[in-house]
């Protein structure tokens, strides 16, 4: 299927053409016709397959120039909500529409100066576009297209209660669009009792991650991790690289050790005001930066192209961030490489992800950097069960197969020795 094959106006297909677009991906080949009926959808799909275009082209081609505010899209974050606002103007290329994002932690002038002009299409986070609809600066009652965008990360983040608020003043003729990349219960209630006969998509298996991304565990001393990430951006392929870490503090202390070691890095987290995470995120989409350094906060909505590798610096607590965090890579069919560093009291939390990926991730130790300490593991590891050789990105090593439970057993004994 073509996009040109979608009834979409002369307009949209310019847009689109210069996003250099030609095929539409499978939730949006699945979404649009039915939004551009005027269903409502339930899409399920992990990040990087589009979901943005999927719930905006229908929108943008059903709402009236001129009419006021008629599209509220609600996000987990501001990252989310500035990216998609950002993607809303690209498809509304050529037109009158007018976009704002609204979210908290910046001035609200201009954000009631585009409530009061009555912009078609408002893009907010559900804490700040509450404080507006108290105020009674946002009017719904004109509203007739309403999405939730990340509805688990939203309901993760406790916003259920300015959700059902707002669905509370919304106009019960409404077109409803609701996307997820899992369908956890309270997803699919909430889901249940705000769309009408809704259209339910699922572009992938819910809490996959996309195609093209190859995923290896390393294992590793907690003190070494950085000295092995070092390692790898020894390798020129690893050019634009997302880390993960597990706290603020974590992230600063390793963007400073990055820094001394002459490689061009930012950090990413809550405790830096807007604009600063606003500056790390364009210089390290522009390239100015070779690593961003980032908390949770950025594994969601953070739509950059071209990121080559994600580090999970720390094993994520839960199996869905992981899967969030790896899906900026490999994103719009490209492929990327995602790392996880894997302590010896990471182990616990490595087979629960692997339980819930339904999968073995391929583990990878290196004797300098194995959290069990000893060349002879390796060696004992490999008599067991046969071993192969690799040299991953660049790295000369020995990749252990799945370990046995005795074996697993054996190296956190060792480690926590």
């Amino acid at each position: 299927m073509r996009f040109d094959q979608l009834n979409l106006s002369e307009e949209r297909l310019a847009a689109i053409e210069a996003l250099g677009w030609t095929a539409p991906t499978p939730i949006q080949a699945k979404a649009i016709p039915s939004g551009l009926e005027g269903k409502d959808v339930v899409g399920i799909a992990q990040t990087g397959t589009g979901k943005t275009a999927a719930f905006m082209i229908p929108a943008l081609e059903r709402l009236k120039v001129g009419g006021g505010f008629q599209v509220l899209v609600l996000c987990p974050t501001r990252e989310l909500a500035v990216q998609v606002a950002e993607d809303t103007e690209a498809l509304a290329k050529g037109t009158s529409v007018r976009v704002h994002a609204i979210y908290g932690g910046v001035g609200y002038g201009p954000q009631n100066k585009a409530l009061q002009a009555g912009y078609e299409v408002i893009v907010a986070t559900p804490g700040r576009f509450i404080d507006h609809l108290h105020q009674g600066r946002a009017d719904l009652s004109a509203v007739t297209y309403l999405v939730l965008d990340e509805a688990d990360r939203m309901l993760d983040m406790g916003f259920r209660p300015q959700i059902e608020q707002v669905m509370r003043g919304m106009p019960s003729t409404r077109q409803t669009m609701l996307f997820s990349a899992t369908m956890p219960h309270g997803v699919h209630d909430l889901a249940l009792r705000i769309t009408r006969e809704a259209l339910w998509i699922e572009a992938a298996r819910s809490g996959t991650t996309a195609e093209g991304i190859e995923e290896i565990f390393y294992s590793v001393k907690p003190e070494k991790k950085p000295d092995l990430l070092l390692e790898m951006l020894a390798d020129p392929a690893w050019d634009q690289v997302l880390v993960f870490t597990r706290t603020k503090a974590g992230a600063d202390v390793l963007e400073a050790r990055l820094q001394r070691e002459g490689i061009k890095t930012d950090v990413m987290h809550s405790n830096r005001q807007m604009k600063e995470r606003t500056r790390a995120l364009d210089r390290f989409a522009s390239g100015k930066v070779r690593v961003l350094v980032a908390t949770d906060i950025a594994q969601r909505g953070l739509d950059v192209e071209g990121i080559s590798h994600v580090v999970n610096y720390d094993v994520p607590l839960d199996p869905e961030d992981y899967v969030h965090r790896i899906g900026r890579t490999g994103r719009a069919g490209a492929t990327g490489t995602a790392v996880t560093f894997v302590t010896a009291l990471d182990l616990g939390a490595l087979k629960t992800l692997e339980y819930r990926l339904g999968r073995t991730v391929e583990r990878v130790h290196l004797p300098e950097f194995d959290y069990a300490g000893t060349p002879q593991t390796e060696q004992r590891s490999a008599a067991r069960r046969g071993s192969k050789s690799r040299a991953p990105h660049g790295l000369g090593s020995r990749a252990a197969e799945d370990l046995t439970p005795e074996e697993l057993e054996e190296l956190l004994n060792l480690g926590r020795g």
